[in-house]
Order: structure tokens, then sequence, then C-alpha cells
């Protein structure tokens, strides 16, 4: 994995894989992608909004759009939040267990 760094003021600097950018490219429902991107931002001000841990080290952000779409990251060395996958309800499981190989990997 390679991930791309935010260079900004925030609380949390943002970096996102590969993976995660591939998929939030790729979502057809660009309202959905809105909505995440605003999400993102927030979560590098401090303010995750709707989440949990999911174990492993790695929490989902619960986006309550469309197919009800999940963005799986991690925090290391207390600045850095690491977007690792992203998915929807539906592919829940397998999409949890991806992000936590991924995290295992950080």
């Amino acid at each position: 994995m390679s991930p791309k760094e935010d260079n900004s003021a925030s609380k949390y600097r943002i970096v996102r894989s590969e993976t995660f950018r591939r998929w939030l490219s790729s979502l057809p429902d660009k309202r959905a992608a809105a909505r995440i991107a605003i999400r993102i931002d927030r979560l590098a001000e401090g303010n995750p909004g709707d989440h949990k841990s999911v174990g492993g080290g790695v929490s989902e952000l619960r986006v309550d759009v469309g197919k009800g779409y999940r963005v799986y990251f991690a925090v290391r060395r207390r600045t850095v939040v690491v977007l690792l996958h992203g998915g929807a309800k539906a592919s829940q499981r397998k999409d949890i267990e991806k992000a936590r190989k991924m995290a295992d990997d950080l």
C-alpha cells in the first residue's frame, strides 16, 4: 500500500490508501461520494460522527446515504488517520476483513 498524504492544518493528517482512492473514485453514486468527502473532512477535524470500532485497530465511519456506505480507518501515532477501504452495508463483513488485513500491514 502506498498511501498519499493531505497537507493541512487539521487535528489529524488524513492518509488515503490506493485501495480507498480507487473505491471512492469508482462510486457511481456521486451524492454519496460527496457525503463521504464531507465526513472525511470532519474526521480530520477530530469529529468522526457516527462510527464504531470493528476490531483489530480498525474503526468504521457509517455514512447513512445511498446503500449505507462504510469507510474503514485506523489511527496511527496519534496524528495520522489512514483511510484503508470503503464499502456498502451489504459487503460489510468482507470489507472489515480486508481493512483489518491492511491495518496489520501499516
